[in-house]
């Protein structure tokens, strides 16, 4: 099975220091019980074939712009239900549309690749006077660049003064830079950067951006290049460029045989004593950074050991720089080891992250260990330690998944989506192919049905593992009445669903 391709991001608390540097300023969940009401209404009384008559279930219900925003955000994985809502809002007599409502949908109309309604909508701002800002490009970009379509997204930018009437400045190219980065387009970025740099003053925020960018893609050399031109130019690196360029020596660096660890080490222990003469101390990310490295050549006595040496400097280890040694103790099947030191991140004011008790749930998934997984995650529950994300959802539907334990994985799947963080596309794509390997076809239909109706657009491999395996069982009139489905969104999903038709296919 293939998964679409998600962004590697950095180390968290890397990520951290060098985050994008225009805020998208998009609102967040919020305790809100009207939310839930509302949103749990609108899901229930979904009419698929008549969207908006969803939204009538709402006659008598005062929309307020804080309501609808919150209530769009908990229909994050509806988008048509989300769509219902927002035009139902524009015909209230006194519509509650700002434009934080124009930028959640248009975020998550663009997560799910649905562009044209995403551009309309910024039109429709301009015609509702409303008027875009840089932000609302901004959201736009970040969508376009996630999905590989660069070009667009550069021509969004700059489209930005034309239709805002406001000059982008330095900290808006160092997001168009970032963005690129981030999900591997450093090349572009490069090309980006060379073409306008005349225009704009480069600074150390841009040549990090950019250092971080090739070391990314494992041009250590670029790095290093962009690193020197920096200094050349006057532009003193700091804290965050150096915590780059480790990153990139270290986080990508091939570990076995034992000589290519040692000489990762020894790279990583020039930078810091380049960072120490230029007068740099080197902070809890830059352990990490390391701490990491201990972490993927299985090294868990050196790393008990920087730990204890981050201590003793009086660096006070940070949720990553635990993580990192808990993984490397899960990894090596220290899992009493790895249990102690996340009581010492309690006693300690760290609080576990989701990414913390994923090492355990993967070290459980490589021994089949289901019952350890699920007594731990009923633990995470009952005690409300965190909130599960959605790789730890994931990972947990494709360990129950895989020794057909098909009530939990149900279970799980509706504590995702109890808890509003998914179910996403990977999750359908995960569970609809697994479902498929178990020859379970009219449960995996269900759910090709329902994440259609969430405005998900499956995969191509997705299409074809379905019509192959209904069509070996002898379920064409199935696939017939799933074609329909399929035909009756093609507007929803406009030309990105052009690219999926099916070649005929016989037993």
């Amino acid at each position: 099975m293939a998964l679409r391709k998600l962004p590697t991001h950095f180390f968290p608390s890397l990520q951290h220091q060098l985050r994008p540097f225009s805020s998208l300023n998009l609102p967040t969940l919020e305790p809100s019980n009207d939310a839930e009401l509302v949103s749990k209404m609108l899901l229930h009384h979904h009419n698929p074939f008549h969207a908006m008559e969803s939204s009538l279930q709402l006659h008598g219900i005062t929309l307020t712009p804080h309501l609808l925003h919150q209530t769009l955000l908990r229909l994050k994985h509806s988008t048509k239900i989300a769509l219902a809502l927002f035009n139902y809002s524009k015909s209230l007599p006194s519509p509650p549309l700002t434009s934080t409502s124009f930028h959640i949908l248009i975020d998550l109309l663009a997560k799910v690749r649905q562009f044209d309604l995403a551009w309309q909508l910024i039109v429709e701002m301009d015609q509702l006077s409303l008027s875009p800002t840089p932000t609302t490009f901004f959201i736009l970009i970040r969508r376009l660049i996630s999905a590989g379509l660069t070009r667009q997204a550069i021509r969004a930018f700059d489209d930005i003064q034309g239709y805002t009437q406001t000059k982008t400045n330095s900290d808006d190219f160092c997001f168009l830079l970032d963005t690129l980065c981030k999900y591997g387009y450093v090349k572009v970025a490069t090309e980006v950067f060379n073409k306008k740099r005349d225009g704009l003053l480069p600074d150390a925020k841009m040549f990090t951006v950019l250092i971080y960018g090739w070391c990314k893609i494992g041009r250590i050399d670029m790095g290093e290049r962009f690193l020197n031109d920096m200094i050349g130019r006057g532009i003193e690196p700091n804290v965050v460029t150096y915590n780059v360029l480790l990153n990139g020596i270290c986080r990508r660096a091939s570990l076995h045989p034992e000589g290519r660890f040692e000489r990762t080490i020894r790279n990583a222990e020039k930078v810091f004593d380049e960072m120490r003469e230029r007068g740099i101390e080197p902070d809890v990310t830059s352990f990490s950074i390391v701490l990491h490295v201990y972490s993927r050549a299985h090294k868990p006595e050196l790393s008990l050991d920087k730990l204890r040496l981050m201590k003793e400097k009086g660096i006070c280890p940070s949720v990553a720089t635990y993580t990192s040694v808990v993984k490397c103790l899960c990894s090596c099947g220290s899992i009493e080891d790895a249990e102690e030191l996340l009581s010492e991140m309690v006693r300690n004011g760290v609080t576990p992250c989701a990414a913390t008790y994923n090492c355990f749930f993967k070290e459980y998934r490589g021994r089949k260990d289901a019952d350890s997984a699920l007594k731990l995650y009923k633990k995470m529950k009952e005690e409300g330690l965190f909130v599960p994300s959605m790789h730890t959802y994931n990972i947990l539907v494709g360990i129950f998944l895989k020794l057909n334990r098909f009530g939990i994985v149900k279970e799980i799947w509706d504590d995702m989506k109890e808890s509003g963080v998914g179910p996403d596309l990977d999750s359908y794509t995960m569970l609809i192919h697994g479902l498929c390997e178990k020859q379970k076809w009219r449960e995996a239909c269900q759910f090709f049905v329902e994440m259609i109706e969430k405005g998900f657009l499956p995969q191509k491999i997705t299409f074809e593992t379905l019509y192959k395996g209904l069509i070996q069982s002898d379920m064409l009139r199935t696939w017939r009445r799933l074609k329909k489905k399929l035909d009756e969104e093609s507007i929803t999903f406009g030309s990105e669903f052009q690219n999926y038709h099916l070649k005929p296919y016989r037993r």
